[in-house]
């Protein structure tokens, strides 16, 4: 699926030439495609909340009789025509999604890290692939990581796209690279693992002896690793962002959260809220959200953002449809009573 999503990207960039913008139609796409699939799962949860008081006069009845418990909610849950599975299908489907998208982000971040590695190493600065206020879509959007791909990222791209990326380019290409590395006493090998390790601590020589890498790397003064107890942190001149997708990811998740039913006020066997578990909802998926953005790429991040925004909107509006139809039928119902 990672490799099917990662053309589809490179598609949609080849009509709109901006792979941010391609991540923004992608996302919308994704997020239309599974609508009926959250509109479903939204219906179970709201029906959930309606039962869940019977449910626990249940709880409380037959507490000693496991047997009976079971049965009893078994019919009850048929009598409201409630599947308690009905609800985690969306999540079984959406996840697998996620990773791949993740891993699409990764493999399109790779090739064009590479890429832009390729281009220090002929001496030149690379047009870095930006969008908004972020320099280069494939670093984190932080005042704290440079526009430039550094060798901790660098370190972590696979084997396989230093190859494949090596062998696009033209013969010339390829040996004055070589020949920038191999001046230094190293190689360069992308053959096999070891010679990539191998190659590695010579790549990032050469970037260092690069005028334009080194621009990029150079820290503003008094900004040079800065000690907050568990890690350090610099401000770089060449910044790639502003942290507003981290930001905005912390937040859109905050508002998913408080707008989900039976996640933002989870209800015990007795019927009553549980604050411990209250608050660990309300700030663990929003932590987590800043974190992934933080650590990832901003084309991830960028798909992480408007694809909580659109649920959110989603939500949104799928809670006052079912608002409204509540009021409705239990208006009918008055005056069915009534007559």
């Amino acid at each position: 699926m990672t490799g099917f999503l990662t053309n589809i990207l490179n598609g949609i960039n080849g009509f709109v030439n901006n792979y941010g913008w391609a991540i923004v139609l992608f996302t919308i796409f994704i997020r239309l495609l599974l609508l009926p699939l959250d509109i479903k799962n939204r219906q179970g949860m709201r029906k959930m909340q309606k039962i869940q008081p019977e449910l626990n006069k249940l709880q409380k009845k037959y507490a000693n009789d496991k047997v009976k418990l079971q049965q009893k909610q078994s019919e009850l849950m048929r009598r409201e025509k409630y599947n308690p599975m009905a609800g985690c299908l969306p999540l079984l489907i959406q996840m697998p999604i996620l990773f791949a998208m993740f891993g699409a982000m990764r493999q399109i971040a790779n090739e064009q890290t590479v890429q832009q590695v390729f281009t220090f190493l002929q001496g030149n600065e690379p047009l870095y692939e930006g969008w908004l206020w972020v320099k280069n879509l494939w670093m984190a959007d932080s005042p704290f990581v440079s526009v430039a791909p550094n060798m901790q990222t660098i370190q972590m791209i696979p084997l396989n796209v230093w190859t494949d990326i090596f062998q696009k380019l033209t013969p010339e290409t390829q040996e004055a690279i070589r020949a920038t590395v191999t001046s230094l006493g190293g190689v360069l090998d992308f053959t096999t693992a070891d010679g990539l390790k191998n190659s590695l601590p010579f790549i990032e020589q050469a970037l260092l002896q690069v005028p334009a890498y080194q621009t990029a790397l150079a820290t503003m003064p008094g900004w040079t690793n800065l000690n907050f107890i568990l890690f350090n942190v610099s401000v770089f001149v060449q910044y790639n962002g502003l942290l507003i997708l981290p930001i905005l990811a912390g937040a859109s998740q905050m508002l998913m959260t408080k707008m989900t039913p039976g996640m933002s006020q989870p209800a015990g066997q007795d019927g009553q809220q549980q604050p411990g578990m209250n608050n660990f909802m309300k700030y663990f998926f929003p932590i987590f959200s800043v974190y992934i953005c933080l650590t990832s790429n901003a084309g991830f991040a960028l798909y992480w953002v408007v694809s909580n925004l659109i649920a959110t909107a989603s939500n949104f509006g799928v809670n006052a449809y079912f608002d409204h139809a509540d009021k409705a039928a239990a208006l009918l119902e008055g005056e069915n009573t009534v007559r």
